[in-house]
C-alpha cells in the first residue's frame, strides 16, 4: 500500500477524542456549503490538520467569510453556520 505524500499531518485527534484525517474535509471541488462541511473546514485549520491560508485557497473562500465561520462556531456552534438560521446568530 502506498500513501500519498501530503503537507502537515495526515489526521488529528479533536477535544473530543475523534481522529480527523484529510478525507474527513470536503472536496476542493464543493461549492454547496452546508453547516457541517463549513464545520468540518473549520475543525481542520483549528486542530492544525490544514493551515488557513491553504484552506482558503482550497476552497476559494475569503479569509472574512472563513473568519465569521469561526466567530460563529466559536460563539454558537455548528448550528449558527446554517443559512436559514443565519439572521438569529447575526450580531446587531
Amino acid at each position: 500500500m502506498y500513501l500519498k505524500k501530503v503537507d502537515g499531518p495526515r489526521s488529528v485527534t479533536l477535544a473530543d477524542g475523534t481522529v480527523m484525517s484529510q478525507a474527513d474535509l470536503p472536496p476542493a471541488s464543493t461549492r454547496r456549503w452546508v453547516a457541517s462541511r463549513k464545520a468540518s473546514v473549520v475543525r481542520g485549520v483549528v486542530y492544525g490538520l490544514i493551515s488557513q491560508a491553504e484552506a482558503l485557497e482550497r476552497y476559494a473562500i475569503s479569509e472574512e467569510e472563513f473568519l465569521e465561520w469561526v466567530r460563529a462556531v466559536t460563539e454558537h456552534g455548528e448550528a449558527a453556520l446554517k443559512a436559514t438560521t443565519l439572521q438569529r446568530y447575526r450580531q446587531p
